[in-house]
């Protein structure tokens, strides 16, 4: 499982951003098209929003990745 990092003045990262911290994803046009296509998991629920907040312990999925949310 990939960890990503809040920053400590941060107290949530968008789903787009965090795939792109992740290292999932290029750019925010690929997040934007592979999670309006259903092909992201936020907490094992399919997310279409790109601008969902992720805060402390939150897990996406992504391409049999498994992203975890840590302050």
């Amino acid at each position: 499982m990939e960890i990503v990092k809040l920053r400590e003045s941060d107290e949530f990262i968008k789903l787009g951003q965090a795939l792109k911290k992740a290292g999932l994803e290029s750019s925010g046009v690929d997040a934007k098209m592979d999670i309006q296509n259903g092909n992201v998991k936020v907490n094992g629920e399919i997310e279409t929003r790109r601008g969902r907040k992720l805060y402390d312990g939150d897990v996406l999925e992504f391409n049999s990745t498994q992203v975890k949310i840590e302050k």
